[in-house]
């Protein structure tokens, strides 16, 4: 029992990266010394890593959708050399970011309303660092707009994302 101490401030202190790597292993340690068996110990650790790294993975994939709609949504209220602020908001407050999108122009065609935006990214408003800009496009679908990108805003890829 000694272990469990050292064991959960790694667990706590340890990067979303880590987490998986870290709960495998006690894991399996674990399942090996309750067992007496090294090969119940693997194959518990290397389950239990692999079931937390694909929650994990599902985590990250919903935030960065969340940040991706948020500024869709401004970019679809935008006119053609209009500027405005977005941000993204978190339950968990880590990673919440902000910045200014301006829209570049609109691509319509027969098949879709699309608009071409540069957006910047800071992760609070008190850095003194140079923003840095990017160029994403988005376009209507029948629930809102969505960032036009093959990945990760394509959920119908699944598992190839």
């Amino acid at each position: 029992m000694r272990w469990c101490l050292p064991a959960g401030l790694a667990l706590a202190l340890a990067g979303c990266g880590q987490v998986a790597d870290i709960s495998g292993a006690v894991a399996g340690g674990g399942a090996a010394l309750v067992s007496s068996n090294p090969a119940v110990g693997y194959a518990v650790g290397i389950s239990v890593r692999a079931a937390v790294s694909a929650g994990v993975d599902e985590v990250m994939k919903r935030r960065q959708q969340a940040e991706q709609d948020a500024l869709a949504s401004v970019i679809g209220g935008l006119e053609p050399g209009e500027v405005r602020p977005w941000q993204i908001r978190h339950a968990i407050p880590i990673g919440n970011q902000q910045g200014e999108v301006r829209l570049v122009r609109r691509l319509d065609n027969a098949l879709a309303e699309c608009r071409e935006a540069a957006f910047s990214v800071a992760e609070d408003n008190t850095s003194a660092a140079p923003r840095q800009w990017f160029l994403t496009t988005a376009c209507r679908q029948q629930a809102g707009w969505k960032r036009a990108a093959a990945e990760p805003a394509t959920a119908r890829w699944g598992a190839l994302q």
